[in-house]
């Protein structure tokens, strides 16, 4: 059967792009996950938590139970993942854990309350769907991170480099549409978490002139005259009246939503998407999820503690990396011995062969040589007929 010839449509096909863009390889992308035992609530604070760090995270990682953190761990250079937060629960309180990848360091949080999306937007008056806000990266704000411990330049350092950088001489404005708020109270050392959604809305406009310009259909069936919509001072809601004018800001660049042009005077307003965190930094340590503790904030060690600490660390690591070079000895050893058995396998399956292909050709010899045997006394006898004309005796030949 000839071979199927490809049609236009499919030569005409641009190629599939295998390497990703390095924007996307340069970006931190994240890992968002539970372990153990955790309840309905926390789990669904995982899945809000993600909702936050999209587009660069996991949305639908499905994580079980027998998965370690090694596995996480082993497909992080693949998928370029730099950060691995993880929530877990105790008897005491929930806790969230955020670590670099590979090698850390990890910062344990405790998470002293926490509020879910849905019950974030179940308190908002307007409710409000944003489904594109998500395809582009949260702006993230930090406040009070500025005081004195390495501790707090550590916590800032970690959230900073969670969200991809923005270049502030070449930043869409239109891609900018949520905001991560971490503010620190330096008195209860207790961060606060907030994400909002933000939406620019131009200044100067009545309430009825902003629904014609933003495309929305007026109802009109109350009015007796178009001019009435524009004129009535009933038009501005109580929080266009109480506008603050240091939320009003001149737009360097024309934006996509109606109104939010360039040199035009815009407000800022921001509306709360979730969810809500208060947490408190209770541990750091140097490795991922394990070793030397930077800080803590429950247990303070004198200097002796500290040198017997590290000198008892440094004696399991050599522990281990003893064990670990022994079984690597073994495991050489046993793949020498492995070697060896199978040599000595073939050469006796050779040597076989050997023997038998002996057996085969002496066997053969001999019928040769019986073969010939028997043609030469049947020549002899054909002699004695044509010589002597008579039958030889039986036995004589």
């Amino acid at each position: 059967m000839g071979k199927h010839k490809k049609g236009r449509t499919v030569k005409n096909n641009k190629q599939v792009q295998v390497d990703e863009p390095d924007d996307l390889k340069l970006a931190p992308h994240s890992f968002v996950i539970h372990r153990g035992s955790v309840g309905k609530y926390v789990q669904e604070l995982t899945r809000d938590f993600r909702k936050v760090m999209e587009p660069y995270t996991a949305s639908s990682l499905k994580a079980r139970r027998k998965n370690s953190l090694k596995d996480f761990v082993s497909v992080s250079g693949i998928l370029h993942v730099s950060h691995l937060c993880v929530f877990t629960h105790t008897d005491i309180s929930t806790y969230m854990k955020l670590a670099n990848l590979p090698r850390g360091p990890t910062l344990t949080f405790k998470v002293h309350n926490y509020s879910l999306s849905r019950d974030v937007a179940s308190m908002l008056k307007k409710q409000m769907v944003f489904d594109r806000v998500f395809k582009n990266s949260p702006l993230i704000v930090l406040n009070s991170f500025s005081g004195e411990g390495m501790h707090l330049k550590l916590m800032a350092s970690m959230f900073q480099n969670m969200f991809p950088t923005i270049n502030v001489t070449k930043v869409n404005l239109s891609t900018i549409r949520r905001c991560v708020l971490l503010n620190y109270n330096p008195t209860s050392k207790l961060i606060d978490f907030r994400h909002y959604v933000i939406k620019l809305v131009p200044v100067g406009l009545s309430r009825g002139v902003k629904k014609i310009v933003q495309n929305k259909v007026p109802n009109l069936g109350r009015l007796g005259n178009i001019s009435e919509f524009f004129t009535k001072s009933n038009m501005l809601s109580e929080s266009e009246y109480e506008d603050d004018p240091s939320s009003h800001v001149v737009l360097p660049q024309t934006l996509t939503s109606r109104g939010n042009i360039a040199g035009g005077q815009s407000g800022i307003r921001v509306h709360e998407l979730g969810p809500r965190l208060t947490l408190q930094l209770m541990k750091v340590e140097d490795g991922l999820m394990n070793g030397e503790v930077l800080f803590h904030e429950l247990i303070q060690k004198t200097d002796e503690e500290k040198l017997f600490i590290k000198k008892k660390r440094d004696e399991k690591s050599k522990l281990k990396e003893k064990r670990k070079k022994t079984q690597e000895e073994n495991t050489k050893k046993k793949i020498h011995m492995k070697e060896e058995q199978k040599q000595k396998t073939l050469k006796g399956m050779q040597r076989k062969n050997n023997e038998l292909e002996a057996d085969v050709m002496m066997k053969k010899a001999v019928l040769e040589s019986n073969q010939t045997g028997a043609q030469e006394d049947d020549d002899d006898a054909a002699w004695y007929r044509q010589e002597v004309g008579e039958e030889p005796d039986t036995g004589v030949f």
